[in-house]
């Protein structure tokens, strides 16, 4: 390699980014805008640096806007648009997708956004409010707060206040600005806290201030008179939204996640919805003229309430929900591949769906007591009895419909939790062995291909065995009732329970009986395994160790058949394809590698942004799906090999891999721009993989194939008649005089005398294949006229060979193709041509070539060199065939 530098990758030549899944909603305030001509309502949320736009009536997305910079920090609508604050820019996107508009000028983060007829006001951390002309992008209006007595911190618009907008600042006071007139109208003082929400009510004049000390005050601004005021224990008010369909009521978020109802009328709390959102709540807005409300949180959740309930109350009606925390463990469950399920730090078992969002499943935090838990409802808490995160779990889908098919250990417990897919909820037991010491905690655990059986390993050392259906123990490894003497990093099964396997911190990798519990096998591992998995259709047991390092076992013979290293940081997942081919790893080094098991190489390699910390292959192999880290996300991989052919080259140890964008995040067109050296660098095949070898053209076979047979085939083709061209019509049609208008029929074209038929004199021309011909003779390197030949049809090929002798020519172009055929057979390529154009030309020219003795003893020689070939290939087909029908027939 030139230079002595390492060589640099061109990303990943297997997968590509396909879409992320579980993304919905973080911190920011969600946008509602009603849509005229589908007489829908339709929901804009923020994730991240994109805009998620979903129909209210089914929670399903129906566009995905283009990526901004930065993250997204406010969002607005209005009929036509939708605005994004990102950093110091505002970006309008039309048709919820592309940017029509940015509008740049403040020197802040803006942190509010409020669309106002043909105008847009933005305001940032710095105290500057601008007034955008929506249309020109031109500042119409600017405004400058000294944030440290009037910091901006909520805006409105009153109904039927022209040209007005109402400013509440952190100090608690509040301004009526006319921005037609850039003056101030009035000044509330306020009422000694900050303000952080203003909303309109349904009744002019009248808006509600919502305070950083809890308190919801509904307030006439005309009369500048408070109506009356409430106070929520709860800590700030984050939003507020009156109901229009009727009852006067408000509703209140909180920043513990609980939303209040206030009764206008009878000035006391109706109701309230306590854990609405595990999180904050960002914004909470009613439907026009609907019992529907609609909230967003920063838990990545976004919830559509009714309220039918007897006493105003409301229940859920439809959700999307993903993880509040960062997913850890991620596998695939069935065998469709459609479903992944996902376990976060957040503590929740969710199962996410690659079909459509609506077959999502959430089956919820884990609970030591049920029945205790169910006391929540009486008002009491109890988030103690709340499960710790899942650190692993195993699943299973034999015998799901007739018991609990998932377990899952937790962070610090020695319980083991089952879990029920098709219900949707935690199981019925808590598998836990029947003695042990309080510091031991489950560690690994595997789900039996039959679905009875869970084989559970602990901190102590044990392996455990137990019954799914009654939840008994059933047993465990090791003469002391310890398998290892340190933590057991990894279980697993196969397929015909046989076999159980072990991997402990002691650098023992054990093989057992399942049904008797004796130890057949013990290997010694160089370092202590990490993590273990096991592809039961090949039996390949993949074990990554502590020193970044890959074993490959094979569970037969109980030897080590590969040893992979690469990666720079510790190993987090690994995962087998379909076929037991590739083995996927990926570790804190930020790379995704595929090793490939039959050739002992890598592959494939690529960067990515953050660190993966959990990887899963689709048991169809046709998506890739990766968790990362600080990312609420699943997101998948497109496997490029289902799609076409994929060259796959072994890769060597100095790559330097190529980082890859995340799904769902478009790159800028700077970065997908490429420069000629990354496109050259793509793996091109070899015209000829050795001299010795026959190679084939890579022309259809209808080129070549048909040439002896072209009479046949034009015969065949041949019509019944000839065509006949329509007479064309004059310009002005002649007319018979009399009373009624007839057409005169016009006289038939006298038939040309002049024949047709051009002299062979006329066509005595040579082509450019003779030319070429002549002049390759001369040279010796018949590579052009070849090729003006491959370009030809079976037609042309035939007229091209039939024009090589013309009247009163001599044989030289005969024994230029002659030589031509004996260069192509001398160097092996084009195989099928050589014999092809071969047959026509004999066909065509023998009886002239067997007057020329010259030409005679060129093609005996050329018939020995056809002999030698045949020969040669016949000794390997004969040997190829003997081999394959001993194979088959013979008992191994």
């Amino acid at each position: 390699m030139p230079g002595g530098g390492s060589l640099a990758g061109g990303g990943s030549s297997l997968f590509s980014g396909f879409r992320v899944l579980g993304l919905y909603s973080n911190h920011v305030p969600h946008a509602l805008r009603f849509h005229q001509k589908h007489r829908e309502f339709y929901l804009v949320t923020a994730v991240g640096k994109c805009l998620h736009t979903y129909n209210v009536n089914r929670l399903g997305i129906v566009a995905v806007s283009n990526s901004l910079p930065d993250d997204i920090t406010y969002v607005a609508a209005d009929r036509m648009l939708v605005f994004a604050a990102a950093g110091k820019v505002v970006s309008a996107f039309a048709r919820n997708k592309e940017v029509v508009m940015r509008y740049e000028g403040h020197k802040w983060e803006v942190r509010l956004l409020l669309p106002l007829g043909d105008h847009l006001i933005s305001a940032d951390c710095g105290g500057e409010v601008i007034v955008w002309d929506v249309q020109g992008g031109d500042e119409y209006l600017h405004l400058q707060f000294d944030p440290n007595t009037f910091d901006v911190t909520a805006m409105m618009h009153p109904s039927t206040y022209l040209n007005k907008i109402l400013l509440g600042s952190s100090q608690g006071a509040l301004q009526l600005w006319n921005i037609k007139t850039s003056k101030l109208l009035y000044t509330f003082p306020g009422w000694s806290a900050g303000v952080t929400v203003l909303q309109q009510s349904p009744a002019v004049d009248v808006v509600g201030v919502g305070t950083a000390t809890g308190r919801i005050i509904i307030h006439n601004i005309r009369m500048d008179e408070t109506l009356m005021s409430f106070t929520q224990d709860w800590g700030p008010i984050t939003s507020l939204a009156f109901r229009t369909d009727g009852p006067p009521i408000v509703a209140s978020g909180s920043p513990q996640g609980h939303i209040a109802f206030w009764n206008l009328e009878n000035r006391q709390l109706v109701t309230q919805q306590r854990h609405a959102h595990s999180t904050a709540v960002a914004a909470a807005t009613f439907l026009q003229g609907e019992p529907l409300m609609v909230t967003n949180g920063a838990d990545n959740t976004i919830k559509v309430w009714i309220f039918d309930q007897e006493g105003d109350g409301a229940r859920l009606l439809r959700s999307r929900q993903g993880h509040s925390a960062p997913p850890t463990t991620i596998h695939h469950h069935g065998n469709d591949g459609k479903n992944i399920l996902s376990a976060g730090q957040d503590g929740t078992l969710q199962s996410f769906s690659t079909v459509h969002e609506r077959f999502n499943k959430n089956l919820g935090h884990g609970s030591i007591n049920k029945k205790k838990e169910k006391k929540k409802k009486k008002g009491l808490t109890y988030n103690a009895l709340r499960l710790p995160a899942i650190t692993s779990f195993s699943s299973a889908t034999a015998r799901q419909s007739d018991w609990d098919s998932i377990v899952a250990c937790h962070r610090g417990r020695l319980a083991a939790s089952t879990w029920n897919y098709q219900r949707c909820t935690m199981g019925a037991h808590h598998l836990l062995p029947p003695s042990s010491r309080r510091d031991t905690v489950a560690t690994a655990v595997a789900i039996t291909s039959c679905g009875n059986f869970t084989v559970i390993g602990s901190s102590c050392g044990r392996v455990d065995v137990y019954n799914l259906q009654s939840g008994l123990h059933r047993g465990c490894y090791g003469d002391d009732e310890k398998a290892h003497s340190g933590v057991v990093r990894g279980v697993a099964t196969d397929t015909l329970n046989q076999l159980t396997i072990t991997a402990g911190s002691d650098s023992l990798l054990k093989f057992w009986r399942f049904k008797t519990k004796k130890q057949e096998v013990e290997l010694k591992l160089n370092a202590a395994p990490a993590n273990m998995m096991l592809h039961r259709d090949s039996g390949m047991l993949a074990l990554a160790l502590d020193d970044f390092t890959l074993q490959v076992f094979d569970i037969e013979t109980r030897r080590l058949i590969r040893k992979f290293a690469g990666h720079h940081g510790n190993i987090n997942d690994m995962t087998f394809s379909p076929d037991g081919r590739w083995l996927i790893t990926v570790a804190m080094d930020c790379t995704i590698r595929t090793w490939d098991l039959p050739s002992g190489c890598l592959v494939d390699c690529f960067l990515v942004a953050m660190a993966p910390v959990g990887v899963s292959m689709s048991p169809t192999g046709d998506f890739l799906a990766t968790a990362h880290v600080d990312s609420l996300g699943l997101y998948l991989w497109t496997n490029k090999s289902l799609c076409g052919p994929v060259g796959l080259r072994p890769l060597p140890a100095d790559y330097q891999p190529v980082e890859e964008t995340l799904p769902g995040v478009t790159a800028d067109e700077q970065e997908q721009e490429m420069t000629s050296e990354e496109t050259d660098d793509t793996f091109k095949s070899a015209d000829q993989l050795g001299a010795e070898l026959v190679t084939l053209s890579l022309l259809p076979e209808s080129r070549w194939k048909s040439l002896l047979h072209l009479d046949i085939i034009k015969k065949r083709n041949k019509p019944a008649a000839p065509p006949v061209a329509p007479t064309a019509a004059p310009f002005f049609l002649p007319t018979i005089p009399g009373l009624t208008p007839q057409f005169t029929l016009a006289a038939a074209d006298e038939q040309e005398t002049q024949s047709k038929v051009l002299s062979w004199g006329s066509m005595s021309q040579k082509t450019k294949f003779a030319t070429a011909l002549e002049t390759a003779m001369d040279s010796g390197s018949f590579e052009h006229p070849l090729q003006l030949l491959k370009d030809c049809g079976p037609s042309a090929v035939s007229m091209e060979l039939s024009g090589l002798v013309s009247e009163g020519s001599d044989s030289s172009l005969l024994m230029a193709f002659i030589l031509m055929i004996d260069s192509m057979l001398s160097s092996g390529r084009d195989f099928d041509l050589a014999h092809g154009y071969l047959a026509l030309f004999l066909k065509l020219h023998l009886r002239s070539l067997s007057q020329d003795p010259i030409a005679m003893e060129t093609l005996h020689c050329l018939s020995t060199r056809l002999e030698a070939g045949w020969a040669e290939l016949r000794a390997s087909f004969d040997q190829s065939l003997c081999l394959l029908s001993y194979t088959k027939s013979a008992l191994l």
